[in-house]
């Protein structure tokens, strides 16, 4: 699939002022661009499709014009979060000569700034400083905790909040329309309830619904594979019963044939522990953060998933 057949790609503005919701960061960039040549390095924070990235690519188009692209240095420092690339791409980038006169400056939009190493982010800071005459950084984090204090301290933040409903599907039905595609109101709501907010997601999931036929409840549940959700059920009782090589076996199942990711079965899970009667709610909520943690960090899924069933299998027992 070409990027100009991705919804979320052609769907996507390229204007500052198209951005949806995030009123308040809209109107302080715009400000920023009336004297383009003072503005500081900036730091988008905020949880994923909420429109960090796609905010810094409208603010290359409109500072650098038509030649945004040759001026413009887009990483995501997930995938190259080591000091190598922050010595050897971001500095040369940011040292090379010869920009336009019209170009006030180059841009270095870091992706996921949040996942660099310490030592790479200490690297930034020097070079942020060496090359602020004719450099400015935009660096995107969903977790700014994870930013160290020296940086957050020479750039101006902006928290992205998370986009309301009526937003999301407001802006759902303007591309069924444009796309021809038929929709009920039940299942833009479903897209938005899977997505939580997520607006790059909703419309992935918009475009593989679509490729089903209509958007409604039922095909946006079986595009997401929500319909094995019931499962989760089944593996949380299998579970708490104390059969847990059954539930593992389900859960495996889930994961591998079905398509799910772990980290919606922990939210399913979750969900489920608020449906049961039980005087260990809060030792299960515990447990499933503890594992969901586990997983952020890089542990294997498989085998913490494992010890979480196990873990729920102990708690009855009690």
């Amino acid at each position: 699939m070409t990027e100009s057949s991705m919804w979320v790609e052609k769907y996507r503005p390229t204007k500052i002022s198209d951005i949806i919701n995030q009123k308040e960061i809209v109107g302080s960039l715009q400000s920023l661009l009336k004297n383009t040549s003072e503005m500081p390095h900036l730091l988008f924070s905020g949880s994923a499709g909420v429109g960090k990235t796609t905010t810094a690519l409208c603010l290359a188009r409109e500072i650098l014009g038509d030649s945004w692209r040759e001026y413009t240095l887009e990483l995501n420092a997930s995938d190259e979060r080591g000091i190598n690339m922050v010595r050897e791409r971001v500095k040369k980038f940011a040292r090379f000569s010869g920009l336009d006169t019209n170009i006030p400056f180059k841009l270095v939009i870091l992706d996921e700034a949040d996942e660099m190493t310490s030592d790479a982010q200490t690297a930034l800071r020097r070079i942020i400083e060496d090359a602020a005459k004719h450099c400015r950084f935009i660096m995107i984090a969903n977790n700014i905790s994870k930013i160290i204090e020296p940086l957050q301290s020479r750039c101006a933040v902006f928290k992205f909040t998370r986009i309301p409903e009526d937003d999301i599907i407001n802006h759902l039905e303007e591309i069924c329309k444009k796309e021809k595609i038929k929709y009920t109101q039940g299942g833009l709501k479903t897209l938005y309830q899977y997505s939580e907010g997520d607006m790059r997601h909703t419309i992935n999931m918009l475009q593989a619904t679509a490729s089903i036929g209509v958007i409604n409840e039922d095909n946006v549940k079986s595009s997401a594979g929500l319909a094995k959700t019931s499962d989760v059920s089944s593996v949380f009782k299998l579970a708490l019963a104390g059969k847990t090589s059954e539930a593992r076996n389900k859960m495996i199942e889930l994961i591998k044939v079905y398509g799910m990711s772990e980290s919606d079965f922990l939210k399913y899970l979750n969900e489920e522990c608020y449906k049961t009667k039980t005087s260990h709610l809060s030792e299960m909520l515990e447990i499933i953060a503890k594992y969901d943690y586990r997983l952020i960090i890089g542990a294997n899924p498989e085998i913490q998933l494992s010890a979480l069933l196990a873990e729920l299998g102990s708690i009855e027992k009690e």
